[in-house]
């Protein structure tokens, strides 16, 4: 029995109020018992489970929804004004009631607020009535293309760059709901898959036992041809009865032997094979479940539009298409948010006004579009809009105002949309509460950046906008090509690979002295991964094989020793003590969940077009031996890598028992241990080592997450030379640390 009382009603209840909300909408369009149906049903559904789980504002919500449906279901005809706002208003109650409710388990919440009163109808001839509802647009149709040669830029979004009449919008709260809490619990799929590998970890070593049982077969089937030739020679001597039957007794045993160990083997293989195959199925159903499709932020969408078009009396049908497309939650709850930023500016300055697109020969209705489509290891987002396209000389006279140009510039158009792409420029003629800020598209640009992905925006003036934002597809798992160079270990994202190449002798060394590979017409730049993983110096001529990647800003060809092969993983952020490296996007676990550092082919192009690192020091630590302590691996390794970086030996404890059984069987020039471990912490190991007359004199740095003045303090009073807290850790401030505790 679950101790969240709660946890199986939020599912359903999201559910339910998402598809009020979607056929609200739909109902607004035009009369349609099916539609009116269809919300009765869900109505009624989300009535009966509030009751069930004791909340009875959202069941009294519910009831009052059905009472305008059941009353328009049994007038007909077309649904009034009044009744379509009230409506809205329910299911806006209804789904912010079901919001409130997706907290941590703990007391329940409060109940939300009770449904809105009741809006009196409005009068016949009210001339704020609002323009018509549009006909039923196509949910899940193609988006609009924009007409004529455009000018392109490759940034962000329009802000305010069409002028026209931008009225007071009413105000209302964001419709984009979260997708980040869609039908799976994020943290516990994120938790399953942090087990499942756990669990593929584990089977390394039965593998490895698994091979000692076909080596011991073969060891017993050796014995086994031993002693037949053994059992020949003591058939020609004096006691060769009684040393056949003893003979052949015992090879008789190894036969034996060797036939169970083959079965046990074959039974032991196919079983690991198995359960390890199991175990990829419930990866990757656990990340499909951690997914969410793209279609859930469509009806936010839509009610984006549908507010700005009737906050400003204008006509604008709304179609979506591709929401089949899974994504994970968070990105996906990011691209609603900036979105919604593209959709509002679109109405609010692209699609103009009756009289405006009848003057230009258009329909009355304008047209909004969204497009979700899969572009590598990208989702794509493209809003199309049949509006009047960015007001180029209108951004031009607002940039010249605002000294971004010089009076006699004569920019291109693609530098123009660069400049509103940059934020600050508005040709609105007033301020409201979406335009004249001259805010918005920066951003989404800001936005896109922050999580690896891209804007890219065309306008045609007259003919309308398209505004693309890709967004990298899943944070949660990628497949990769694992290579070797220098020694190291390394995963590249495969979809970035472009080709593979093995280059001889000759070709090598010529490569390597001039930084460049031709290839297919172009000079890509050459970096060798060894430069950048480890300190092994240059690669091997003889074992040159290279791997062409794609950035977003160019290509790259990268030196390294060997391919390994491919593999699925599941990609972790580098925790708050590693170094910033450009080169590394994030860390996997090996079979034997060691971590791998996953490469970023931004980050190689950039290093392989910067200059070269810097020779070593001229001075090394001359190997003086280091013990580090800390029961995370993830940390012990990393670590190890910057002191053998830095030119120190280092010894790694995963406890600091461990850590004091070493300390005593070798001497060590420094201890550097973390604080909050199993058993004993890393205050005890440092004051038990400065009672211990051995250890005494060996300087100890702490390495920790808690950053309080308390915690510091204790860490020197129990003997530590310095205190590093990992939030605010810097690989050359460590090394300093060391340095001043640990002469060379």
């Amino acid at each position: 029995m679950t101790s969240d009382p709660l946890r199986y009603f939020r599912i359903e209840a999201r559910e339910l109020a998402d598809g009020l909300s979607q056929a609200a909408l739909d109902l607004e369009r035009g009369p349609d018992p099916d539609v009116v149906g269809r919300m009765l049903r869900l109505a009624h559904t989300l009535k009966g489970a509030a009751r069930v789980v004791r909340q009875p504002a959202l069941a009294e919500q519910a009831h009052a929804l059905e009472d305008v449906l059941v009353e328009h279901r049994e007038t007909g005809g077309p649904l009034p004004a009044a009744d379509a706002g009230r409506m809205l208003d329910l299911t806006d109650a209804i789904a912010a009631g079901v919001a409130a409710l997706e907290a941590p388990a703990g007391p329940p919440p409060a109940a939300p607020p009770a449904a809105p009163p009741a809006r009196p109808p409005a009068p016949p001839s009210a001339p704020s009535a609002p323009p018509p509802a549009p006909p039923p647009g196509t949910w899940g149709g193609t988006a609009t293309a924009v007409r004529t040669a455009p000018v392109v830029a490759t940034v962000a979004a329009p802000v305010s760059a069409h002028p026209g009449p931008d009225p007071a919008r009413e105000t209302a709260p964001d419709p984009v709901g979260d997708p980040a809490a869609g039908r799976g619990a994020g943290s516990d799929v994120d938790e399953l898959l942090d087990a499942v590998g756990e669990a593929h970890a584990r089977f390394a070593p039965l593998h490895a036992q698994a091979a000692t049982l076909h080596r011991l077969r073969r060891a017993a089937d050796s014995l086994a041809d031993q002693l037949r030739g053994d059992a020949e020679l003591i058939r020609s001597g004096p006691a060769r009865t009684a040393g056949v039957r003893g003979s052949e007794a015992v090879r008789a045993a190894a036969v034996k032997l060797a036939g169970e160990l083959a079965v046990l083997g074959r039974r032991m293989t196919d079983s690991v094979e198995q359960v390890e195959r199991e175990l990829d199925d419930v990866r990757g159903r656990a990340e499909r479940l951690r997914l969410v499709a793209a279609a859930s932020i469509f009806t936010g969408l839509h009610r984006a539009v549908r507010d700005a078009a009737r906050a400003q009396g204008k006509r604008v049908t709304f179609t979506a298409g591709g929401g089949d497309l899974r994504i994970d939650p968070q990105m996906l709850a990011q691209a609603s948010s900036a979105l919604l930023h593209v959709v509002r500016n679109a109405v609010a300055h692209g699609i103009e006004g009756e009289a405006g697109r009848a003057a230009a020969g258009k329909p009355a209705e304008g047209s909004i579009a969204v497009q979700v489509a899969r572009r590598e290891r990208f989702a794509v987002f493209t809003v199309t809009d049949d509006g009047r396209g960015f007001d180029l000389d209108g951004v031009r006279r607002a940039a010249v105002a605002r000294g971004q140009l010089a009076p006699d510039a004569v920019p291109t158009g693609e530098e123009l949309v660069q400049l509103v792409l940059r934020g600050g420029i508005s040709t609105a003629e007033g301020l409201t509460e979406v335009a004249g800020r001259g805010i918005g598209l920066d951003v989404v640009r800001d936005m896109a950046e922050q999580v690896g992905g891209s804007v890219a925006v065309r306008t045609t003036p007259g003919a309308g906008s398209v505004v693309e934002l890709a967004v990298p597809l899943t944070l949660v798992s990628l497949h990769g090509l694992v290579v070797e160079a220098g020694g190291s270990v390394a995963t590249v994202p495969l979809d970035q690979v472009r080709s593979c190449l093995r280059l001889d002798a000759a070709q090598a060394a010529a490569v390597l002295a001039a930084g460049r590979l031709a290839h297919e017409g172009e000079a890509l730049p050459y970096l060798p991964l060894s430069r950048v993983l480890t300190d092994a110096g240059p690669p091997d001529p003889g074992r040159a094989v290279v791997v062409v990647m794609a950035a977003e800003t160019g290509r790259v060809a990268v030196g390294v020793d060997r391919l390994l092969g491919t593999s699925t993983m599941v990609v972790r952020p580098l925790p708050e003590l590693a170094p910033a490296d450009p080169v590394v996007g994030g860390l996997s676990l090996d079979v034997e969940g060691n971590p791998r550092p996953v490469l970023d082919p931004r980050g190689l192009l950039q290093a392989a077009l910067g200059p070269a690192p810097a020779a070593p020091s001229a001075e090394p630590a001359q190997h003086l031996p280091i013990l580090v302590v800390d029961d995370s691996l993830t940390t012990r390794m990393l670590e190890r890598s910057i002191l053998e970086s830095a030119g120190y030996e280092v010894d790694l404890a995963a406890s600091a028992e461990e850590a004091l059984d070493k300390a005593r069987r070798r001497r060590y020039a420094l201890f550097l241990s973390d604080i909050d471990m199993p058993g004993m912490s890393g205050f005890q190991f440092v004051e038990q080592t400065r009672a211990d007359p051995e250890l005494a004199d060996v300087p100890a740095i702490l390495v920790s997450s808690r950053s309080s003045a308390a915690d510091r303090q204790r860490g020197l009073d129990a003997g530590a030379g310095a205190y590093v807290v990992k939030g605010e850790f810097d690989q050359e401030e460590l090394l300093r640390h060391i340095r001043k505790l640990v002469p060379a």
